[in-house]
This record gives structure tokens, sequence and C-alpha cells, in this order.
């Protein structure tokens, strides 16, 4: 209790931002409930071009006028832009060009009404900004970093939107100033005004040797089976990632699982990561970017692939 009463001081002295103790409505009773096996496909999906020459990553994938439509992150060598590529059946994509650029990348699309809400991390310390199909060239920073000696100090990153019971809700990333980076939750009305967990992060760094005892980011979430699930990136020693799964009952206090999903092919063989999520009758639907070459940041050679959870 004195531990929770001195970090609410901390925060209302910080002045960056409104914190609040909650949690999540009640998980969805049906869907698959686990245990998960993985299945990917062979090949990636969606691979490297002109302006996206260096790395394909981050797919944000929603459905939107009839279509798959995937807002990702591509990047050209010196800066992340965003892009939008487009399916009839989430497998085969067509490119349609950029859409956010520069410095803008790493985002969570969700459709409300016939509005494409996407947000994304841009700056430096980084921050997460919003921008809406209603006119994608308003931009506006909506979650900032935290007070000085919080989890949170140094970024804000690897945004993930789900909407429960017409409450918005924010997994994320943040950094703090010994760049431990672990997750966080953040609710909103509007998707421009967050509230912060108090008690956040709400998902610490692996034990020593585990695949994610470096870092944990880019969160995937969804409700099904009685429960909520997180896929989520670790990184390893040697920068090698891979992707975990973990449980929760009410969205804030969260439990690993044992499955970890790793490359086996060529193109995904030292990196898979930056997953997003569909419901469907077969199954969960993942897109997840893939790399050859295990570094923290880009020079990935990163393509995006499609697999399946059942």
């Amino acid at each position: 209790m004195r531990r929770a009463f001195i970090i609410f001081l901390a925060l209302a002295a910080g002045g960056c931002g409104k914190y609040a103790e909650f949690t999540l409505p009640a998980p969805d009773a049906a869907g698959p409930r686990g245990p998960f096996h993985w299945e990917a496909s062979p090949e990636p999906v969606l691979g490297r071009g002109d302006w996206d020459s260096g790395d394909v990553l981050n797919p944000s994938v929603v459905r939107y006028r009839g279509d798959y439509w995937n807002f990702y992150s591509g990047y050209d060598g010196s800066t992340w832009s965003t892009g939008v590529a487009t399916s009839n059946d989430g497998v085969h994509w067509s490119k349609k060009g950029k859409l956010l650029s520069p410095d803008a990348g790493n985002g969570s699309a969700l459709l409300r009404g016939d509005t494409v809400f996407y947000w994304y991390q841009t700056g430096s310390p980084v921050e997460i900004a919003l921008a809406t199909s209603a006119d994608w060239t308003k931009r506006q920073v909506v979650l900032k970093t935290g007070p000085r000696g919080s989890w949170d100090e140094r970024g804000v990153a690897d945004p993930y939107v789900i909407e429960r019971s017409g409450t918005l809700y924010m997994y994320f990333l943040g950094m703090d100033r010994a760049r431990r980076q672990r997750l966080g939750v953040a609710r909103s009305q509007d998707g421009v005004t967050w509230e912060k967990l108090t008690s956040n992060p709400i998902l610490e760094l692996g034990a020593e040797g585990a695949f994610d005892e470096l870092g944990l980011g880019e969160p995937a979430v969804w409700s099904s089976g009685g429960a909520y699930w997180m896929l989520y990136t670790g990184r390893a020693r040697g920068e090698k990632r891979r992707i975990g799964l973990a449980r929760s009952n009410d969205g804030v206090h969260w439990f690993r699982e044992p499955l970890v999903i790793e490359g086996d092919r060529a193109w995904d063989r030292e990196v898979v990561c930056d997953p997003t999520v569909e419901l469907t009758p077969e199954g969960i639907r993942v897109w997840f970017g893939g790399g050859d070459v295990a570094r923290p940041d880009q020079g990935l050679h990163g393509q995006i692939g499609v697999g399946m959870l059942r």
C-alpha cells in the first residue's frame, strides 16, 4: 500500500499525463482457448520493394471497405515510413504506397465506424501519435513518456489498440533510463486522451537465459475462450527475437504460457516479431515480421509472413 501511494505521488507530481487503476471487462467466453499449436506458411506474403527496400515489418491488419488493409512499416535505409497494402484474402497483397513519412512506423490500426484510427511511434524520445483516415495529414502525439524515474521515462512505442465495451485499451512498450523495455497498458474513450495504468508495467523481463530476458515489445492482444491472450516479441542475448504468449483473466495481470514461436526458414531464422491477429473460425490468424539478421532495430532483411494458432 505504501509503495502504491508513493508511486501515485510521483506520477501526480510529474504532470506528464493521467493515471488510473483499472482492469478490462470480462473476456469473451466463446472462441479458441488454448493450448495453441503454431503453423506458419513457409514463405513471406509481403516482401521488400522500392521505398521499403531495407525492411518490411510491423504489419497491422484490419478489414476495411470489403478488403484487408495492411498498415505496415517500411525502411528505406535511412528512415521508417508507414505504407499500405490491400488483399481480398489476407495472403496475396497489393502495395498501394507510402501513407505516413518520415519517422512513422510500428503502428496499430483499428476501425471505428467508417474511420481507420492509426496509432504509431515517432520522435526522439519516441512517443505515440495518432492519424486517421478522416485526414491523414492531421497527426498528434497522444501518449507521451512518463515522469522522471518512471518505467517509461525514455520512450513509449509499439502500440496495439483493442476496443472493449466502447473503451479503447492500448498495450505498449515502455523504456526506462536503464533501457529496460517492458509492457504496459493505457485506456481511452476517444483514442486521443489516455490514462496509463498506475501499476504499469504489466509484464516484466524474462528470467536469465529466457528468450525475452533482454526486452519485451510489440504486443498483440485478443479475447477468446474465457481469457485475454497476448503475443509479444522477446529479445534474447545476441538479439535473436522470438514471439511469446501470455494469458490474463482481466487484461492487466499477465502470466506466461509455454508456447514460444521461432522462425525455421531461411528468411525468418533470426527474427520473428511484430504480431497482429485476427480471430477466425479456424483459429487465430497471425501476421508477423521475420528476418535473417539478428539486430535490435533495422537491417533485418525484414519481410512479413502469416501463420495460425489452432
